[in-house]
C-alpha cells in the first residue's frame, strides 16, 4: 500500500490534516498512532485520533496512548486558543469510554514486524524519547525519522526563541537529536511557509473527499494566525508538509547538521545548529549530522497537496 508509517502526534488541527493527507495520498500506509500530550491531554488527543479514523473509515489502525507529560516533570500547557478546547477546533468528537490507552508498548511489535518503516514525529518528542532509552537497540531499525521542530534563526511561536514541540520538553528532544540516525527535522523555517489558503481550503471542500478540512482550517485555525501573524494569506499546516516529506523529499532543500537545544532559562528550547560550511558537516560532542530542511519549494507542496486533497490534477 506505500511506505510504512508509526505515526507520535498531539492530535491538533494540523495533525488532522497529515493523517488526512496519509490516507488520501495512496502512497503512505499508516500502521499505527501514538497519541501524545500537546494540543491537549493524552486522552483527548487519543479520542480525536478515533474520531478521525472513524470518519476515514479506518479503525483497524492500532491507536496507543503516548506520554501524558514531559520529561521535565512539568505539567503541560495546552493552547485552546490556536486548536480548541478539544483539539479539533469547533469540532467536539464523541468521546469513547470503552478505548484503554494502557497500551503503549503494543508499539514494540510494531518495531519488529516492518523492515523499512519510519517514524513521523509531529508533536512533543517525549514518547519518541523514551524509546531512544528503552529500546535502543530496536531504534537503531529505524529507516528515517521525520520530527516537525525547531526554528532556526527565526522567531518562535511559543517564546521569541522557541518553537512549540522544542520548548515543551526540550530534554526530550534533545535525547531525540543526539541517537536518533537519520532525522529529517522540519523546522518553523519550513512548515510556517506551508500555506493553504481559504481559496484552496473551498476547492478542497467543494470536491468532498473530506468534510473536516473547511472546518478545522476555515473556521478556527485561520482565524488564530490572523491575529497571530497579520497579513499571513492561510494556514501553515505544519504536520501535513512533515509527513508529505516520506513520499516526497524533493519539496525541500535539506542541510546538514548536528542539532542542539537550550534546556533552561529564557532561550529555553532554542533550536542550535552549525550552518558553516566548514564546520556542519562533522558530528559534534557525540551528536549525529541530521538533515534540517531550510526551504520549500512552495508550487511543488501546492500541487501535491491540492491532487491528493482533491483528486484533480494541477
Amino acid at each position: 500500500m506505500g511506505q510504512k508509517v508509526l505515526f507520535f502526534g498531539d492530535v491538533g488541527i494540523d495533525d488532522t490534516v497529515a493523517l488526512l493527507y496519509a490516507h488520501f495520498s495512496g502512497e503512505i500506509d499508516v500502521v499505527g498512532i501514538v497519541a501524545c500530550y500537546g494540543n491537549a491531554p493524552k486522552e483527548q488527543t487519543a479520542n480525536n485520533v478515533r474520531y478521525i479514523l472513524k470518519e476515514v473509515g479506518r479503525t483497524d489502525i492500532p491507536v496507543m496512548g503516548g506520554a501524558e507529560k514531559p520529561m521535565t516533570g512539568e505539567v503541560p500547557v495546552f493552547y485552546p486558543d490556536v486548536h480548541g478546547p478539544d483539539g479539533l477546533g469547533p469540532i467536539t468528537p464523541t468521546e469513547d469510554q470503552s478505548a484503554s490507552l494502557e497500551n503503549f508498548f503494543q508499539v514494540i511489535p510494531l518495531l519488529d514486524q516492518y523492515d523499512d518503516l519510519v517514524i513521523v514525529n509531529v508533536g512533543r518528542l517525549t514518547t519518541l524519547a523514551t524509546l531512544f532509552l528503552l529500546y535502543p537497540e530496536k531504534m537503531e531499525r529505524i529507516h528515517t525519522f521525520y520530527v516537525m521542530g525547531g526554528a532556526f534563526n527565526v522567531p518562535g511561536n511559543v517564546t521569541p526563541s522557541a518553537e512549540a514541540n522544542f520548548h515543551a520538553d526540550p530534554v526530550a528532544a534533545n535525547i531525540v537529536m543526539r541517537y536518533a540516525k537519520n532525522v529529517k527535522l522540519f523546522p518553523l523555517n519550513v512548515t510556517q511557509h506551508a500555506i493553504v489558503t481559504p481559496g484552496m481550503v473551498d476547492f478542497i471542500h467543494f470536491k468532498g473527499k473530506s468534510t473536516l478540512i473547511k472546518p478545522l482550517l476555515d473556521y478556527y485555525y485561520f482565524g488564530f494566525y490572523q491575529k497571530k501573524v497579520p497579513g499571513l494569506e492561510g494556514s501553515p499546516v505544519h504536520d501535513a508538509v512533515t509527513i508529505m516529506a516520506v513520499i516526497h523529499p524533493e519539496m525541500f532543500t535539506f542541510y546538514k547538521t548536528p542539532v542542539a537545544l537550550e534546556i533552561n532559562g529564557e532561550a529555553r528550547g532554542l533550536s542550535i545548529g552549525d550552518f558553516r560550511q566548514s564546520f556542519a558537516q562533522y558530528e559534534c560532542d557525540g551528536r549525529l549530522v541530521q538533515d534540517v530542511a531550510v526551504s520549500l519549494e512552495y508550487f511543488k507542496f501546492y500541487r501535491n497537496f491540492m491532487e491528493v486533497m482533491t483528486g484533480e490534477s494541477f
